[in-house]
């Protein structure tokens, strides 16, 4: 990702919790089209390589469609009840991969402080189904550069910050699988890990970079 990496002033944080081997989720906040590249880039300078079961939205840009159909990522569709995406993402962690996934399922908002939304059961039930740990990972800034609206700004240097929490160990709960309302209850607690991640990141963004 050379170009992304000269243009933009990216900060990671964290990325010595990713761990050096075996299968771990990443779930993440959803505020452009720039979010995939941003966890990807936090990703592979952890040293990794990573999947991303994404929503087939960001297929359809050609250029967002066109890097994560050459890195082998998985479309998901939204809101027709295919469960292949899922069963995809629980093989790639079996074989001790790294999956990103975003729970919120869409980059819309209606809150002006770009919180996180409620997010989808699907990053708990593949946790549980494979026993992967979750590490929440924010980003911020991201915003400003790429929304679905259009772009919004790409000047040089801009702060792209991405930060890692502490991971999550779901299976410990003893919630099953199939369980909705222990699955639901599990995705509220990733959400709100990520909010706490992104509640920072918002106050610590540089004031004059906080507009298009």
């Amino acid at each position: 990702m050379p170009p992304l990496g000269l243009w933009f002033n990216w900060r990671l944080e964290g990325t010595e919790r990713v761990p050096a081997a075996g299968p771990l989720i990443v779930a993440g906040n959803h505020l452009s089209y720039l979010d995939p590249f941003a966890h990807a880039y936090f990703v592979v300078e952890a040293g990794r390589r990573p999947r991303f079961l994404a929503k087939r939205e960001l297929f359809d840009n050609w250029f967002t469609g066109m890097v994560l159909r050459g890195a082998g990522q998985i479309q998901v569709a939204r809101g027709v009840g295919d469960n292949r995406p899922l069963l995809a993402a629980a093989d790639a962690l079996e074989r001790g991969e790294v999956v990103v996934i975003y729970p919120e399922g869409t980059s819309q908002t209606d809150d002006p402080g770009f919180r996180p939304g409620r997010g989808k059961t699907g990053v708990a039930r593949l946790a549980l189904m494979t026993g992967a740990p979750v590490l929440p990972v924010a980003t911020w800034g991201g915003q400003y550069v790429w929304r679905k609206s259009g772009r919004q700004s790409l000047k040089f240097g801009r702060p792209i910050f991405v930060v890692a929490g502490m991971p999550l160990d779901l299976v410990s709960s003893g919630v099953d699988a199939e369980d909705r309302e222990g699955t639901r209850a599990l995705t509220e607690e990733v959400m709100d890990s990520v909010t706490v991640l992104v509640d920072d990141l918002r106050v610590r963004y540089p004031k004059g970079w906080r507009q298009g």
